[in-house]
């Protein structure tokens, strides 16, 4: 059975147009969610997820219509696989049901664990430094602790000047906000190297 799962921002926005070609595709069933993409709580795609099973095939308008960055991607995508069940997206070259789609798959998850060893080098470079221009590494007062890794990598990142504060941002899956937050939480100060693209100062 082909089910479909189609998801927008906003609810300014429509999802007919995903939900049309998901009926052209031949979905007896279609999920719909309403969540901007860096949200956690998506309960139709949750649902859509528990009632999938072996020989089913899931198809999507889009792939950055189902995962909130490569890495869930990659993490839902191979959880589909082991339960035998193919992944078909419409606007991408991801077939999970054919040979050439799993390779294009396989591209996607090798690229996403070259990028979590980037950032963890990267990060451990940073407190390298850090502790080299005698400063201690550690969480700063106020930080959850499962935001300490993130920050730690986004000042790495920022410091490095190669990318700019929404490249970083969408890099890490954060809101620019909470980048200039953990920023000013770790000591660097915000906006000095921002590139002309980005926002100058923080909003």
């Amino acid at each position: 059975m082909k089910i479909g799962y189609a998801r927008v921002s906003t609810r300014d926005q429509k999802l007919d147009r995903q939900v049309d070609a998901l009926k052209r595709a031949g979905c007896e069933r279609i999920f719909q969610d309403v969540a901007s993409g860096s949200k956690t709580a998506r309960p139709a795609l949750d649902e859509l997820l528990g009632q999938l099973r072996a020989g089913d095939v899931l198809v999507i308008w889009k792939l950055d219509r189902m995962g909130r960055s490569l890495r869930h991607l990659v993490d839902l995508v191979g959880d589909l696989v082991t339960r035998d069940i193919g992944l078909l997206s419409l606007n991408d070259p991801i077939d999970t049901t054919s040979a050439q789609g799993r390779l294009v798959f396989n591209l996607f998850a090798s690229l996403a664990e070259f990028e979590r060893e980037l950032i963890r080098e990267r990060t451990q470079a940073g407190l390298t430094a850090a502790r080299a221009r005698g400063r201690v590494g550690g969480r700063p007062k106020g930080m959850p602790a499962h935001a300490e890794s993130t920050a730690m990598a986004a000042e790495t990142l920022y410091r490095e000047r190669r990318l700019g504060v929404n490249d970083i941002a969408k890099r890490l899956s954060i809101a620019k906000s909470t980048l200039y937050s953990y920023l000013r939480q770790r000591g660097v100060e915000v906006g000095k190297h921002a590139r002309r693209h980005d926002t100058i100062s923080p909003p």
